[in-house]
């Protein structure tokens, strides 16, 4: 009998102390940018914005993209508790059409990972005919 008080009461204080245990939170402002419609080789650059919810620094393990005309830059530093930072992304604009892409993100945070989604369409490049004749007019 002693043994099983015993065992429980050991039980109860490692659970107790193993949920308090300090952990990254990773929140992001939003997972999904639409670019919609852009210009042939304009600004590909978008920037996911987050906040470190948790109570531990925040540190990306890796950030990769779902295909080489993605291209993601992680944050260099931790993310301390209660700031905030961004993973900036761009896309290659020099790919005429629709786009539809996927980044993981890899962390010390309690959603360990997250997929970041972004999509659009690239217009088609402008002839210098079209061009002179929009100015014409």
């Amino acid at each position: 009998m002693k043994n099983s008080i015993l065992i429980s009461i050991t039980l109860l204080i490692s659970f107790f102390v193993f949920s308090q245990q300090k952990q990254a939170e990773i929140k992001f402002e939003v997972t999904s940018i639409d670019y919609g419609e852009v210009e042939f080789e304009s600004d590909g650059k978008r920037v996911f914005k987050f906040k470190n919810i948790g109570t531990a620094p925040l540190v990306f393990e890796r950030i990769s993209s779902s295909c080489g005309c993605t291209i993601p830059k992680k944050p260099e530093k931790p993310v301390q508790p209660g700031e905030s930072g961004e993973i900036e992304v761009e896309y290659d604009t020099k790919r005429v059409g629709l786009f539809m892409k996927a980044i993981s993100v890899v962390s010390n945070s309690k959603n360990s990972s997250v997929v970041l989604r972004i999509k659009g369409e690239v217009l088609p490049e402008e002839d210098e005919d079209e061009e002179e004749d929009e100015k014409e007019k």
